[in-house]
């Protein structure tokens, strides 16, 4: 045994704080390696969280890709059985625990070991290591509304069977609100709040379990709901022993606006933070002082504290195959042996096209200077190369061009790239970016186009980082979200304003404060008449800008992520000329409105662009005031249909519609027999019809949670579905359009009548149809704009009178007075 030298006898080599899976799996390798230790714990059994999760959980283990490296036994299967494994694996090694061991401080004196770990009993333990794996279970993080702490708030689950009948609302969006909701969801009500817009930090066997569920009509799902209060029953409204509580009112904002629902008791699993004044207390630091940031740890676990080592959930690592390695891979670390992490094989199969002789944990290191990446711990870092793709490009190399719709972020880590744009005054503008910066954010925000094409530079390496996993970092380090969040305001400034400003006029502007505010769908930004607050930059969404005109409110127009409104009060200093509401689900930026008035007044190439974008705008305002007043009417129609979040839709003119059904039949007839669109449903407003057909989201919601990935955008914007689909239905329940049905894959639909004659679409006039028989497998099908058939959408090919046409949703817009005469 060579455990690290010390120069002051200790009682132990390794005192283990804490009885979880980290802590078992330290204790475990310790007893055999001989090492003189003692496992503390602060309940009366081991493993308190897995102890606390609900009856008959099934465990996962997670990552399947991730190898288990440790003395104590794990798979996946039930609580009871993973808890009974452990007991019996802790009598056969006989793992010295002791409990009702709540350890209440660390000390280490200047001349270094050993440490000296009391309790709150009283009991003292002198050590050479301390490996510190206490979770964050006793620090649940609560909703932050009124309403909190009602006594039918709760915010654990221990048995789903002793509640029946009722209506429950589980706010969380992670694994364990996941899995709550699944469980009481079999003879309650039950309703899942999720804060994000998709599922983004649950495992994936999760996410698709529990949409499998809504399909089935098992619960609803609620996603980008935020909690506002929990308004309590009325006075008479008395809880009743054996009987079920009262219903009070749980209300959250969501992208219709605020909602209630009543219920009977609402469990919230929000997460945990850190117990981090305790942890403190212990000589341990932190980063920064995010409340839910985690200890600074060396790559084998090691606190700033040598000696003391910080495993599992308490150091980032919350999956219990993880947590277990780390606590077998410290002990070995103690003894004195160099570990290889086991997910180091892994990493440098990742780093192999950039750094294959480097060691990855060198790569990481190096990686931690750089100006994003440096916001991650090291174990973040470790597992963002894990889920991202690095690429090593020639010169002149395509990243992605203007008007894609991916979405993936991409970090520079050498050499650099070239942005090109084009200016309103038709010349291309380059910028060059070099090591250090990272590009994407615009796509990975607003859910919009590409605004620029992207073209690797000289000696150029991208880590290639896909959405989800950037969202779920963005919410575990407020650092890295803020640095994102800057950069998509900086370059928003620059595609906005920036060509006829210096970069230190820019940095003035980005400088002037930045406040971010999200606004459901038909929520006010604010009023005509309101004082000027700034300048709005619409991060994701868009918005209607409307004008009082003979006493009525009429839409003047449409206005999409990465524009602004608000920039005409701002230049004459008078108040909100027009009321600006959104349109769908919009985030914006706002710009203090004394700090933007100051850079304006000290920088005339600013006045100067925002005078020329307030007078083009002034003069679209005119001309929709001469409109016809049905045209204010139409655009409400519109924006309430939700078209603001449609960048193609299908339109037809019912004055020049004579239901002649070509554009249903040519569907059909190009699409294996199943039309992809309804043309007589549909909501109609005068001459406008909006026939059920996809709209190919700026966002699109059919994309978010489709296991296999199958739904992709082109470049053109078109929104399809690949072969490989699983018929899942992930995509049919989450469009709010109801324009995807699931089909079975059955032979082509023949015939052709009118249509074979005029465009040779199916068979000739009687020719046999084939039959579906028996139980044939389903897909999702949807309007894929006859991606890849010559002459574009059969639709509008087919119509005879030009009633149908797709467009944009400004284009929409702009064509109301037309659709008004």
């Amino acid at each position: 045994m060579a455990v690290r030298a010390a120069d002051r006898p200790a009682e132990f080599d390794v005192v283990v704080i804490g009885a979880g899976p980290a802590g078992l799996s330290a204790a475990s390798r310790a007893a055999a390696r001989g090492n003189r230790y003692v496992l503390l714990e602060a309940a009366p059994h081991p493993s308190d969280t897995i102890y606390k999760y609900q009856k008959g959980k099934h465990v996962m283990a997670e990552p399947g890709f991730l190898p288990l490296r440790s003395g104590m036994s794990f798979g996946a299967g039930k609580r009871e059985s993973v808890l009974g494994t452990w007991n019996d694996e802790i009598a056969s090694q006989k793992i010295r625990i002791e409990h009702g061991k709540r350890v209440n401080g660390i000390d280490r004196s200047h001349q270094g070991p050993p440490f000296t770990v009391r309790c709150e009993d009283g009991s003292v333990y002198t050590t050479r290591n301390v490996i510190l794996g206490i979770g964050l279970q006793g620090n649940v993080r609560k909703m932050g509304v009124p309403g909190e702490d009602h006594p039918n708030v709760q915010y654990t689950l221990s048995d789903p069977d002793e509640y029946s009948g009722e209506t429950i609302i589980v706010v969380g969006g992670g694994d364990a609100g996941i899995e709550n909701a699944m469980a009481l969801a079999a003879k309650n009500t039950l309703h899942l709040m999720n804060r994000q817009e998709e599922f983004t930090v649950c495992k994936d066997a999760n996410r698709d379990a529990i949409q499998g569920m809504e399909r089935a009509g098992k619960m609803r799902i609620w996603h980008s709901a935020f909690a506002a209060r929990v308004d309590p029953p009325p006075p008479e409204g008395k809880a009743v022993p054996g009987q079920k509580p009262p219903l009070m009112s749980f209300v959250f904002n969501g992208p219709v606006g605020e909602q209630s629902i009543l219920c009977h008791r609402v469990i919230v699993r929000a997460g945990a933070i850190p117990p981090r004044k305790l942890v403190e207390s212990f000589g341990v630091q932190f980063p920064n002082e995010d409340p839910t940031a985690i200890p600074m740890l060396s790559e084998t676990y090691e606190s700033n504290v040598p000696g003391l080592f910080v495993v599992g959930a308490l150091g980032g690592y919350p999956l219990i195959k993880q947590a277990m390695n780390q606590g077998y891979e410290v002990v070995d670390t103690i003894n004195g042996d160099t570990v290889e992490p086991v997910d180091e094989p892994m990493l440098r199969d990742r780093l192999k096209p950039w750094r294959a002789d480097a060691p990855p944990s060198a790569v990481i290191e190096e990686l931690g200077k750089h100006p994003l990446l440096g916001s991650l711990t090291k174990l973040q870092r470790r597992e963002l190369l894990l889920e991202s793709t690095v690429h090593v490009l020639a010169k002149d190399s395509v990243i992605f061009r203007k008007n894609d719709y991916s979405n993936s972020f991409y970090s520079i880590v050498a050499g650099n790239v070239q942005i090109d744009t084009d200016g309103d005054d038709g010349n291309r503008r380059a910028v060059i970016l070099g090591t250090g910066r990272f590009f994407g954010e615009m796509g990975l925000l607003s859910g919009r186009r590409r605004t620029a094409t992207v073209s690797a530079g000289l000696n150029c390496v991208l880590i290639e980082t896909p959405r989800r996993t950037m969202l779920k970092l963005m919410s575990a380090s407020e650092r890295l979200r803020d640095k994102v969040d800057q950069a998509f305001v900086r370059n928003a400034v620059f595609n906005y304003i920036g060509p006829l400003l210096g970069t230190e006029a820019i940095d003035a502007m980005i400088d002037c404060g930045v406040v971010l505010k999200r606004f459901n769908a038909g929520q006010v930004l604010f009023k005509e008449g309101d004082p000027a607050d700034g300048l709005y930059l619409i991060r994701r969404g868009s918005v209607a800008v409307a004008k009082k005109f003979k006493g009525e409110e009429r839409v003047l127009a449409y206005v999409s992520a990465g524009n602004y409104v608000g920039e005409m009060a701002m230049l004459d200093g008078g108040p909100r000329s027009a009321t600006v509401t959104a349109s769908v689900l919009t985030e914006v930026l706002v710009f203090d409105g004394d700090k933007v008035r100051n850079q304006i007044a000290s920088t005339p190439a600013l006045r100067s662009a925002l005078e020329s974008i307030m007078m083009s705008r002034t003069q679209q305002n005119i001309a929709a005031e001469q409109d016809v007043e049905d045209n204010s009417a139409l655009s409400r129609f519109l924006l309430k249909q939700g078209v603001g979040d449609a960048s193609d839709l299908l339109v037809i003119d019912e004055s020049l519609c004579v239901q002649c059904n070509n554009c249903e039949t040519a569907c059909a007839e190009s699409h294996g027999g199943t039309s992809r669109l309804k043309r007589e449903a549909g909501a109609t407003f005068a001459r406008v019809h909006l026939p059920v057909a996809c709209r190919h989201c700026e966002n699109p919601h059919c994309m978010k949670d489709c296991p296999p990935d199958a739904i992709r955008r082109g470049q053109g914007g078109e929104v399809t579905i690949s072969e490989a689909c699983i018929g899942c239905g992930n995509c049919e329940r989450n469009c709010p359009y109801g324009v995807i049905q699931m089909a079975p894959q059955a032979p082509p639909k023949q015939g052709g009548g009118l249509l074979w004659l005029l465009l040779g679409i199916g068979a000739a006039p009687g020719e046999r149809q084939p039959e579906v028989k028996g139980d044939v497998p389903k897909k999702a099908v949807k309007c894929d704009m006859c991606t890849g058939i010559k002459g574009g959408p059969r639709c509008v090919d087919a119509c005879p009178t030009g009633a149908a046409a797709r467009l944009s949703a400004e284009a929409l817009f702009r064509r109301t007075r037309q659709f008004g005469e």
